[in-house]
């Protein structure tokens, strides 16, 4: 069988293991130089620089040890795609690239390319003549959605819907003023529209991938938590999710899209995110069942949250409205509100009771562009599979201040 190619870790390797040593990793570049020629020193590598990974806080581990750790993985991925392991070795690329640095990304990117093909010979016949197996099929029953839905849900402000909105009019309109808006009939062209609601699609494409998930309600609960699990394990939770045992599973805020090019090829990036003169600056996938909530919090960039597939409620309280939304005084918290829109604490949080806001219910095919700093909640009320463009702009525009 042939051999997965490196040519960059090929050309960097002296040069990364010197800075391995310069850092006291020579445990570390022992290992890896006897790991083209052996799965236990590749094994034994990639668990040290793991082991580094995770000797601290993020954002104190040394560049250089995530590079160590997609180096390994490469080296580990070699030996199964040589025994024909393509699924594991799959896996193992999946963790480079999530957890590994940005030296050895096109070796890692190339040979996810080269396993994808290769995991996937011979499906693509029988993937053609076929009924899709949708994702989300069911009528969508309004009153029951709004049994579940905040107090006071859809009796404010509805955010205005605008079809075809022209760049002219989004930013004369709502860009300048920092007004939310509902843009329509602008996904139509997008093969998402369609694939996504494909269940043996998303399969194909993603199943053996390995993705990062939250586990529970929400990221402030206690029980909260995160995993690295095979995409079709996620697939088999979200379809499970109505039995009362189960802890909802979200892939949330993840950038799918990098990891996967197949689905980015799916969507496009809408044209208003280049309104102001700014710049992308994170393209995130939103999956998971009904009942899947992003409590109150703001964000710093221009947001378009596109809905692919199902159905979401989202709540919108202006900037202006920050001291009465109670935000968390811990600095990791600061942009999220203490108050819980489920199960407000009125006696705690007296000031919310008559604030006035903006909602909607966001159906299929529909995006909506949420200015910077304004608060906002999200309920999935089916299956949902959404993606958030966020962008800066070049100063012109008020929504910051």
């Amino acid at each position: 069988m042939d051999e997965l190619l490196t040519p960059i870790m090929d050309e960097e390797s002296p040069r990364l293991l010197q800075t391995i040593s310069e850092h006291g990793g020579y445990a570390y570049v022992g290992m890896a130089a006897q790991a083209a020629a052996d799965i236990r020193a590749a094994e034994a590598a990639r668990d040290l620089a793991w082991e580094q990974l995770h000797s601290g806080p993020w954002h104190s581990v040394l560049p250089v040890w995530r590079d160590a750790y997609s180096m390994a993985c490469l080296h580990v991925a070699k030996y199964h795609y040589r025994n024909g392991e393509f699924k594991e070795a799959l896996r193992v690329l999946d963790m480079g690239v999530i957890m590994g640095g940005p030296v050895l990304r096109k070796d890692l990117d190339s040979a996810i390319e080269t396993l994808s093909l290769k995991a996937r010979e011979g499906e693509n016949e029988r993937f053609g003549e076929r009924e899709a197996n949708r994702l989300v099929s069911e009528e969508f029953n309004t009153a029951k959605a709004l049994q579940v839905l905040p107090n006071r849900s859809l009796s404010c402000k509805l955010v205005v819907k605008r079809s075809a909105l022209s760049l002219e009019g989004f930013l004369s309109e709502y860009f300048l003023s920092g007004s939310p808006v509902i843009i329509t009939d602008c996904m139509a062209h997008w093969p998402a529209r369609t694939k996504w609601n494909d269940l043996d699609y998303i399969k194909r494409v993603a199943g053996d991938r390995t993705v990062p998930v939250e586990v529970g309600k929400n990221y402030l609960c206690q029980d909260w938590k995160q995993e690295l699990i095979p995409f079709s394990q996620f697939l088999e939770r979200i379809q499970s999710n109505g039995s009362s045992a189960s802890v909802p599973t979200y892939l949330a805020q993840h950038q799918l899209f990098d990891q996967i090019n197949e689905l980015r090829n799916d969507i496009c990036i809408p044209d208003y995110c280049f309104v102001g003169g700014g710049e992308l600056r994170s393209l995130n996938a939103w999956f998971g069942p009904a009942g899947t909530v992003t409590p109150l919090h703001h964000d710093p960039h221009h947001n378009i949250l596109a809905q692919v597939v199902g159905k979401k409620y989202i709540r919108l309280y202006p900037a202006s409205l920050s001291e009465e939304l109670y935000p968390y005084s811990e600095t990791m918290l600061c942009n999220s509100s203490q108050v819980d829109l489920d199960n407000i604490d009125e006696t705690k949080f007296p000031k919310v009771r008559d604030l006035e806001f903006f909602d909607c219910i966001l159906d299929e095919g529909e995006m909506l562009y949420i200015p910077p700093k304004w608060w906002h909640y999200v309920r999935s009320l089916s299956i949902s599979f959404s993606v958030s463009f966020w962008w800066s702009d070049g100063g012109s525009s008020t929504a910051y201040s």
